[in-house]
């Protein structure tokens, strides 16, 4: 069975961004070959509604075959909710914690993010999983796209 990864908006941008290409890049190639399921969201879609074309091309190059689409539904508002109830992160970062309790409710394999500050952060993802596992979830895996590089061996 393939993995099932849920990529934040952050990683869309990070195909064309100087700084994160290098390790996105080779994630959507991965992506491309059908290596892995993602799990696009209701909210990535919002979010990257406002952003540059070359951007939305990549998202509408991505195998539909290969894609499960997740709308914003009550439990994932709930749960969103809470994260910023328990501090976990502050009430500006609503659309963080969506993407967070979607890939949880949805038991994504992992979660995907460039977003180091609210997201990708170890005391952040500490309080994510205490509250997913309070909840009946499981823990959620957490990663920056260069988790996912594959490397070749030659020894």
């Amino acid at each position: 069975m393939k993995q099932r990864l849920y990529i934040d908006t952050s990683v869309f941008g990070g195909y064309f961004d100087e700084e994160f290409s290098e390790f996105t890049r080779p994630l959507f190639e991965r992506l491309q070959k059908g290596e892995f399921r993602l799990l696009f969201s209701a909210v990535t879609q919002d979010e990257l509604s406002s952003a540059p074309e070359r951007v939305k091309k990549l998202v509408t190059s991505l195998r539909v075959e290969n894609t499960e689409f997740m709308e914003t539904n009550d439990e994932a508002v709930e749960l969103a909710t809470q994260y910023i109830t328990e501090k976990v992160v502050g009430q500006t970062s609503l659309a963080d914690c969506l993407h967070i309790a979607l890939a949880t409710i949805n038991r994504a394999d992992y979660l995907i993010s460039w977003n180091f500050k609210h997201i990708v952060n170890v005391q952040r993802i500490r309080g994510y999983n205490a509250i997913n596992i309070k909840n009946g979830y499981k823990e959620l895996e957490i990663r920056s796209p260069r988790d996912f590089m594959t490397y070749e061996d030659n020894s």
